[in-house]
């Protein structure tokens, strides 16, 4: 149990916090007349927790500390922190559930699409747009829970997670499209090569001077 495992672990603990904040609408402190309402806990937790989806990554590489259980955990950490969010905005009324069935289903098609590459022996390479897929989750996440109690902002909010949704499924087709590229090639190499093979078996004569 290294640091970067350490730090994706925790940021499966802030899963729970981060349901519990947003559906019971708690706590509401007041702080010297200062009012920290359950939104900005909220938008706190998850700022929190993608932080240590960054600080993990970097800890990885910068440490040479990339094991197995690593590469297992992180992926299911982020899908389990995005999910968590979206569906409890969905369940608070500040997120439309088909916004939120596009942004997850569109998790689910990558990794089926990734496990079948990975049996094939084929290595997909991540995209810009899915580099930066979280930045936009987490921008529009902390935006939506904090127009739960800022109305002024809840046009942003809506706008913002119509672009989440769009750059999902833009990311989506472009990684079905280097998905299909890798397949058809590898689908043609077998085609070829019990042609090859039978003209190993069968040289043709080569004519002697």
């Amino acid at each position: 149990m290294n640091l970067p495992n350490s730090l994706t672990i925790l940021r499966i603990f802030f899963v729970p916090l981060l349901v519990v904040v947003l559906l019971t609408r708690q706590p509401n402190w007041d702080f010297w007349g200062l009012s920290v309402h359950f939104e900005v806990w909220g938008v706190l937790i998850l700022l929190a927790a993608a932080a240590t989806d960054a600080a993990d990554g970097y800890f990885a590489r910068k440490r040479a500390e990339i094991t197995t259980l690593g590469i297992l955990l992180d992926p299911i950490a982020d899908k389990l922190l995005i999910s968590a969010a979206f569906i409890s905005l969905v369940a608070m009324g500040l997120a439309p559930a088909w916004m939120v069935v596009i942004i997850i289903g569109r998790e689910f098609v990558v990794d089926g699409l990734r496990s079948i590459a990975s049996v094939q022996g084929l290595v997909i390479p991540a995209s810009p747009l899915g580099k930066t897929k979280m930045f936009l989750q987490v921008l529009a996440g902390c935006i939506v829970i904090y127009s739960a109690g800022h109305a002024g902002i809840k046009m942003l909010a809506y706008f913002l997670l119509l672009f989440v949704v769009i750059s999902a499924v833009v990311s989506a087709v472009h990684y079905f499209l280097m998905f299909w590229s890798q397949v058809d090639h590898r689908f043609k190499e077998r085609q070829r090569l019990p042609l090859v093979l039978e003209q190993k078996k069968n040289p043709q004569d080569v004519p002697t001077p």
